[in-house]
């Protein structure tokens, strides 16, 4: 199996002060409102995505450096104000990259982006191996991965209508199994992405991020 994964998964853990609990990445359930909490997937994905890409070459110290869930979610709250769910949530990837961009050029951040749909008729839809050379290529440049997930089909371990943070991919060398970890509900969780796309009625997709800000 060839192994591709972001080289900094401590920037990830998120300490809860109150509780001692430790978490990894934004879990949009910590939102104070309830629809923020219902529709608050895009902005967590897209809370963590530009939390790494800021900090990833600026903390050298990990360990002395654990975010807290209190400036996590003040973090989200300020992402929120730009990548704002409609009724329906963020359901592409274009609304997503639209928004992410937008809210990091407000911050003086620059970013090029990169997509991947995979549409609802499966005879559009790009093949599995060329998924993973997208995936692949984004790991390798040390991006986390937005993964839109509309249907999860027969993966369970997946919420349907939901964005999640793709930290790690593991393949084999023909590029007809795949797996994935990814960062939800403050949880690093397990994913058969071969599974997913095999099943998924609706589709989804994927958007990485790169700084270039100079």
């Amino acid at each position: 199996m060839i192994v591709r994964s972001i080289t900094n998964l401590k920037l990830f853990k998120v300490l809860d002060e109150g509780t001692n609990e430790m978490f990894y990445g934004c879990n949009q359930e910590w939102y104070g409102t309830d629809w923020q909490r219902r529709s608050g997937c895009g902005p967590s994905v897209a809370s963590n995505i530009v939390f790494y890409l800021k900090n990833n070459k600026t903390i050298l110290d990990v360990e002395q450096n654990v975010n807290t869930k209190n400036k996590c979610v003040s973090f989200m709250e300020e992402v929120w104000e730009h990548v704002t769910p409609t009724n329906e949530g963020i359901p592409t990837t274009k609304m997503f990259y639209d928004h992410v961009v937008a809210y990091t050029k407000s911050k003086g951040l620059n970013v090029k982006y990169g997509f991947c749909d995979v549409p609802e008729d499966k005879l559009l839809r790009p093949k599995l191996s060329k998924i993973l050379d997208f995936l692949e290529e984004a790991l390798i440049k040390d991006s986390p991965i937005a993964f839109l997930n509309l249907s999860n089909g027969d993966e369970k371990n997946l919420e349907p209508w939901h964005w999640v943070t793709i930290i790690s991919l593991q393949f084999t060398e023909n590029k007809k199994s795949a797996f994935i970890k990814i960062l939800d509900e403050g949880l690093i969780k397990n994913i058969n992405l071969e599974l997913w796309y095999n099943t998924t009625t609706l589709g989804g997709g994927f958007v990485y991020l790169l700084n270039t800000t100079s």
